[in-house]
């Protein structure tokens, strides 16, 4: 056992590191424990991208920086890499713990327990509506059973973890009784798992060990696309950049002070980090300004004017003008996203099932966008929380989102944005016009299950009505007719995935048209993968 009372920077980052190497060797069975049988099964996936992000911060730092900037960099690494909504739920685990580290050099039991508690409040603050059986009940169960821990005299920081791991499996064995749908498909919430798999990931980096692949039980049988350049505003020739660490600060006290300096300001402030882009005419002003709150990092100061002048740079290089209020979409096929571009969007995010953006991908998007606010189309339950976190990061002022969860929803909502109308005015409406629209989609079956009552075997194609399976069939055709068969619609337009040709696409357009002379049926090139069809109904 290793006899561990005081931990150091060191002995953070690799139990981190440890964590990642986990989620390496864990995550396609943390995968397979996807309740539903679509092919959006990526919890491992995401919880492995965000702590990668995590992996490749700290292996760049000493093996000499103390527990606290270890923590900090953690966090600040997790959030802007965090990917779907059990990413960001991690990410946010990771931010509490780093706070509750942050500027200490060391750490005891006892300062790890109450750590891992402001975790605990981080998740559940990134969940408007907590749900028991998940990540969250496992995540409680844990932070119960670290605490009973370091109120033991004498206790290691090993007998801490396995006590942690140890009141995590006992709550996650409980997860299928508090969720029914988990409970059907035989299966423990896939979350839950992934926290037990840091958890023992942190163990083993402990104890100087390599990760071992976790006993998991099956379930039952069952292009951003950018806008072109336009012409440069120099007033502010000089587009700054720079971070500040160490900062005690909030975001409002930073963007300011800044105010005055110049245009296009862009401020994120994640614990004790400050990240800072302004185009100004004085630099240095800016610079000095920041002093006040800390150590100043990764300084870059380009001449816009010279860019523009020796046309060395192409338009994606120069930071154009930012001006009224964009859209920014996230699209699952090259089809969709020039769809959504065509209709207004101003950026568009390549993402969808099992590809969540990271939170770093949208953040970027804006800083380099044309606009000075955004309104975000996730058109994806999985990227919602994402989208939140932005928010969060940026601003409500700068940025709002439409919870769309599917395509048809951010098709609807995009129609009704309107940029002579405020932030505000564009989320409200775009909201409830998303909130009314129907949608549809097909994929395949990537395992068996029992969903809704219907029972559902490998290879099925799925029929999904407004985000919930309502059938399954042998064939495109054959779903297509069950799905939409009591559907009271005028126009159907259909978006052919990457697999089916255009003639496919018309063979199947004729099916549904021949079951309602009424009906009005296009087709479009939507060129998503996993799923062949996706549908909005009118």
């Amino acid at each position: 056992m290793v006899e561990v009372k005081e931990i150091t920077g060191k002995q953070v980052k690799d139990m981190l590191l440890g964590a990642y190497h986990s989620f390496e060797k864990n995550f396609e069975a943390i995968n397979d424990l996807n309740v539903f049988p679509v092919p959006d099964g990526d919890t491992g996936t995401n919880m492995m991208h965000t702590m990668a992000s995590v992996a490749r911060e700290l292996s760049a730092m000493s093996d000499t920086a103390e527990a606290g900037e270890i923590g900090a960099a953690a966090a600040r690494s997790a959030i802007m890499g965090a990917r779907g909504n059990s990413g960001v739920i991690l990410s946010q685990l990771l931010r509490g713990i780093g706070k509750g580290v942050a500027g200490k050099k060391t750490l005891n039991n006892t300062e790890i327990g109450k750590a891992f508690q402001f975790g605990i409040l981080y998740a559940y603050r990134s969940v408007s509506k907590p749900v028991e059986g998940t990540i969250l009940t496992v995540a409680r169960g844990m932070a119960k059973g670290t605490y009973q821990a370091i109120r033991t005299a004498d206790v290691s920081l090993e007998d801490v973890l396995l006590q942690a791991i140890a009141s995590g499996k006992e709550e996650l064995a409980k997860t299928p009784d508090m969720l029914p749908a988990l409970k059907a498909a035989g299966v423990v919430d896939a979350g839950g798992q992934g926290l037990i798999a840091f958890f023992e990931g942190c163990l083993a980096g402990l104890r100087g060990q390599d990760c071992q692949v976790l006993p998991v039980t099956a379930g039952k049988a069952t292009a951003r696309i950018t806008n072109t350049a336009e012409p440069l505003d120099l007033e502010f020739p000089y587009c700054t950049e720079f971070i500040v660490k160490g900062a005690n600060v909030d975001k409002k006290t930073v963007s300011e002070a800044l105010q005055g300096f110049g245009n296009s300001m862009i401020v994120a402030v994640v614990e004790d980090i400050v990240k800072v882009h302004i185009h100004t005419k004085h630099p240095g002003d800016a610079l000095n300004a920041a002093q006040q709150w800390g150590t100043l990092h990764d300084i870059k100061i380009e001449n816009m004017r010279d860019q523009h002048e020796n046309r060395l740079f192409t338009a994606e290089d120069i930071q154009p003008v930012k001006h009224g209020v964009g859209v920014l979409s996230v699209a699952a096929g090259d089809g969709i996203a020039k769809i959504m571009h065509e209709m207004g969007a101003a950026e568009i995010i390549s993402g969808g099932q099992s590809m969540n953006p990271p939170v770093e991908d949208f953040v970027q998007a804006i800083e380099n966008g044309t606009c000075e606010e955004y309104v975000i189309l996730p058109n994806n339950k999985n990227i919602i929380l994402a989208a939140e976190q932005v928010r969060k990061l940026l601003g409500n002022s700068k940025v709002s989102f439409v919870p769309s969860t599917n395509m048809a929803q951010g098709l609807a909502a995009l129609l009704r944005f309107d940029a002579t109308k405020s932030l505000d005015e564009n989320t409200v409406v775009m909201t409830k016009e998303a909130k009314e629209a129907n949608g549809g989609s097909v994929t395949v079956a990537v395992r068996d299950s029992v969903v809704n009552g219907l029972e559902v075997h490998e290879g099925d194609y799925l029929g999904i009505l407004n985000d919930k399976i309502v059938c399954t069939g042998s064939s495109i055709a054959q779903v297509l007719e069950q799905m939409l068969a009591d559907g009271d619609y005028e126009l159907i337009s259909m978006y052919y995935g990457a697999d089916l040709t255009a003639d496919d696409a018309e063979e199947l357009a004729e099916v549904v048209g021949a079951m309602n002379d009424d009906w009005e049926v296009e087709t479009y090139y939507g060129g998503q993968p996993l799923y062949p069809i996706l549908l909005a109904m009118e």
